[in-house]
């Protein structure tokens, strides 16, 4: 999200700039030039505005990309299969595993571990909920260090295989 968040800023500027220049030419010219001034100013900010939301887009994270990040980045946890449900969208999720983990490895209630995604990067993490540790809820980007569950530097480091206890 700070990756997108950082492309998108500069844009926003522009586009302000240009909203506002364009506003200041509108009052200042003939109605006759008003219509073209307003073409032009809708161009620039669709310029701007729909490629930033094909980016926001393409970062949403489902519920499915949750329940795989979550076994991706537990050993204990490799081939569960995890239900998980959006709490706030891109934020917080709550995942319900399929069966108990071994409490041999040390996963109990309380227990947090982070989030792999697809690419390998540690992209969230997780606190399990409950003694039987079957009730998971899951924070992605940001809100897992605010939960702290990873340290802030730990978030977007690669990791090719999953956290042992």
């Amino acid at each position: 999200m700070n990756e997108m968040s950082s492309k998108l800023r500069p844009r926003l500027a522009r586009l302000g700039d240009a909203l506002e220049a364009a506003a200041g030419a509108d009052l200042a010219g003939s109605p006759r030039e008003r219509p073209r001034r307003r073409l032009a100013l809708f161009a620039v900010a669709a310029a701007i505005l729909i490629p930033g939301m094909a980016i926001a887009a393409d970062r949403l994270i489902t519920s499915d990309d949750v329940a795989q990040s979550l076994p991706a980045g537990v050993l204990e946890l490799a081939g569960m299969k995890p239900a998980c449900t959006t709490v706030v969208q891109n934020v917080e999720y709550h995942c319900v595993l399929d069966r108990e983990p071994s409490h041999a490895s040390g996963v109990v209630k309380g227990s947090v571990y982070e989030t792999v995604d697809a690419t390998q990067h540690v992209n969230g993490g997780c606190r399990a909920l409950n003694e039987a540790a079957t009730e998971w809820e899951c924070y992605i980007g940001r809100a897992a260090v605010d939960q702290k569950i990873i340290g802030p530097d730990f978030l977007g480091e690669k990791q090719t295989a999953p956290a042992v206890g």
